[in-house]
């Protein structure tokens, strides 16, 4: 047993370790934030060494704890720990940071680094991800029985002032304190200060009594070079039982350089001369990306040996659970591969006549989950009643009832959004979220952040065109498809009746590695004689050949009903068009060119499209592009439509205005 000093001594060389390490990935870079990494590295190294479960050698172990950090600009300290751990992350991958092609990015992005759990950057996104996380831990162990024998860690994450200015974490802090997550504890680095000066220019506010108010416990450790105060404070916080908890630390900003206490070391390397001075002050005589062996042994003997028989010993409960209950342990399974085909819901047999909204649709679809796939969990920002999201008789995610699989979000879109990734990014539950489709532009950079990490996240946009009608232009979206459709590794699926709404579902959840947003009407359609799960699945495909046809008419959601009618009336006038719907551009897009050409048989200067929002983008299949590019009216439904030129009629006589 090591003697108190000897221990004291390891510690202090250890954590000396970890900032030199940084002071040589920002220098050798010349880029990077080492101001933060310098200050908290004291309680990153505590939380390593003595509290965070979890096993190097098995980064995906479903049962770990989770860190996620939240101050992303903080890498070069989270890579240098990764290293020391002995997570795959090496000595010249701490030296290629921030370079091409590394392993190490000037911000953590999960999939590449191991041991990095989320994605971080934008400040704000990484504690409701963490948030997630927590939520997710709940959920899953309450949905098998003796679920925690499986599924039973704790969620930390780190952030900074500038995480706490951002209008998001008030979001996940008052979820979080609602939901009583007390296996999430969240460390704040107070260094009082942001890349553009001290806090003191823009934050006054009494930021423990706000975590207070939110239903938080709080903490405080007066000095952050504590290592026994840090580890006191975590300690404590583990025996909270029905509170999250934040860990505030008093820290110094740049810790050990000449400029310590300086916004200044924030957002710059310190060079070699302050990196030298700072190991003085440490008292770290080590050549540049030198650790001592007994470092690595340090953490060896502790972290990872305490990792390591932590998964032996959830390796034996998860043998035993699978004897025990083998029909819940294969779903577990299939929940955490997100092997969703043997629960996936079947399609209906539809009435030829119905009309209904494809809101409806999908509610119908939210409905059966429960019953087919058991590990789904989702909800709405407080617009469940209009988006057909609510589930009969479930009581709602709460401490009480954590195997409920809808969560009552509130008008929080952004945290929604966020909560979701830090969901998926957990495993094992699949996840949708809904609103208006209006109100995105509250979390597109939560989207955004989907397309990044990869995760199968699932939108459920309602109220999708100026057909909403009286709540006028502050809810009809205009521009927000087309931004969507720029995010890189995204679909957005707009069916146009029951049938496509099913078969993008359908998509949806069979998706692994790419986000969904589901673009849904309020108002009702008719079910379309010839509307094809098999043409969702290529993304584009001809309603009904004509053979006859002159010009194609191409749309999206309400508007393919619509080019049915104007087909009709362009018919009458002796003009042969054929409708081609187009729910999802960017899976159209990834067809091979014989089938593009199959479907879009005629040159450009023949086609038309339709669709009730920006036409930016749909140039590129049509040379004809009706679209609306001005704000909506406040009026019912048709009489917007109407007033807009949005019928059938009108259509029809600007296609024919086109033709003469």
């Amino acid at each position: 047993m090591e003697s108190k000093n000897s221990e004291e001594t390891m510690d202090k060389l250890s954590v000396s370790a970890l900032r030199a390490l940084v002071i040589d990935e920002t220098n050798h870079a010349k880029s990077g934030h080492p101001g933060m990494a310098l200050d908290i590295a004291p309680t990153l190294y505590v939380l390593f060494q003595k509290h965070l479960v979890a096993d190097p050698e098995h980064p995906e172990w479903v049962s770990r704890d989770r860190f996620v950090l939240s101050s992303g600009h903080n890498s070069a300290l989270l890579y240098a720990m990764l290293h020391l751990a002995g997570y795959g992350v090496s000595l010249d991958d701490l030296k290629g940071f921030r370079s091409l092609n590394s392993i190490t990015p000037g911000h953590p992005e999960v999939g590449l680094t191991p041991g990095v759990d989320a994605t971080a950057g934008p400040l704000g996104q990484g504690i409701a991800q963490a948030v997630g996380m927590a939520v997710a831990e709940e959920a899953v162990a309450a949905s098998y029985p003796e679920g925690k024998s499986v599924m039973s860690h704790y969620t930390y994450c780190l952030c900074g002032d500038g995480c706490l200015e951002e209008g998001l974490s008030q979001e996940a802090i008052s979820f979080a304190g609602h939901q009583k997550l007390n296996k999430l504890i969240l460390f704040y680095d107070q260094n009082t200060s942001t890349l553009d000066g001290p806090t003191s220019n823009t934050m006054t506010e009494d930021v423990k009594g706000r975590f207070i108010s939110a239903e938080w416990a709080v903490l405080e450790v007066k000095d952050g070079n504590d290592l026994a105060a840090i580890d006191h404070a975590i300690k404590e916080a583990k025996k909270e039982m029905n509170r999250p908890t934040m860990i505030l630390i008093h820290t110094i900003i740049g810790y050990g350089s000449l400029l310590q206490g300086s916004h200044k070391t924030h957002g710059e390397p310190l060079g070699v001369e302050d990196g030298e001075h700072c190991k003085e002050v440490y008292g770290y005589h080590y050549p540049e990306f030198t650790v001592p062996a007994e470092v690595y042994e340090n953490f060896k003997t502790h972290f990872a040996a305490r990792g390591k028989k932590a998964y032996e010993e959830w390796s034996l409960r998860l043998n035993s659970f699978q004897k025990s209950h083998p029909k819940e342990a294969k779903v577990f399974a299939d929940a955490f591969a997100r092997n969703v085909t043997p629960y996936l819901p079947k399609m209906p047999t539809f009435d030829p006549s119905t009309l209904e909204a494809t809101r409806v649709s999908s509610g119908h679809i939210v409905s059966a989950l429960p019953s087919v796939m058991p590990f789904t969990l989702g909800g709405s920002a407080d617009v469940a009643g209009s988006l057909k999201t609510a589930i009969p008789n479930d009581p709602g995610f709460s401490k009480e009832h954590p195997e409920a699989k809808n969560v009552f979000f509130g008008i929080r879109e952004f945290v929604m959004a966020s909560i979701q990734n830090g969901i998926l990014l957990h495993g094992g539950l699949v996840t949708y979220i809904g609103s208006f489709l209006i109100f995105t532009d509250y979390m597109k950079a939560a989207v955004r952040m989907s397309c990044l990490e990869k995760v199968p996240a699932i939108y459920l946009f309602s109220h999708d065109s100026i057909a909403i009608g009286e709540d006028g232009p502050t809810h009809e979206p205009v521009e927000q498809i087309t931004g969507f459709r720029a995010m890189p590794n995204l679909r957005l699926y707009r069916p146009c009746d029951a049938r496509e709404t099913y078969a993008a579902w359908r998509q949806a959840l069979l998706s692994k590695t790419t986000p969904t947003l589901l673009i849904l009407t309020r108002q009702n359609l008719p079910l379309l004689a010839h509307s094809s799960e098999k043409g969702v699945e290529k993304g584009a495909y001809v309603l009904e050949e004509n053979p006859a046809k002159k010009i194609q008419l191409l749309a999206t959601g309400s508007e393919v009903s619509l080019c049915l009618n104007v087909a009709k009336i362009l018919h009458a006038q002796g003009v042969e068009a054929e409708v081609v719907s187009m729910p999802c551009l960017e899976v159209f897009d990834e067809q091979d060119e014989s089938y593009q050409k199959s479907v879009l048989s005629l040159p450009k200067a023949q086609r038309y499209s339709f669709e009730m929002g920006s036409g930016l983008g749909w140039y590129k299949y049509a040379d004809h592009v009706f679209s609306v590019e001005e704000f909506g009216r406040s009026a019912p439904g048709a009489d917007v439509l109407k007033a807009m030129g949005w019928t059938a009629e009108d259509m029809a006589k600007k296609v024919l205005e086109t033709l003469h």
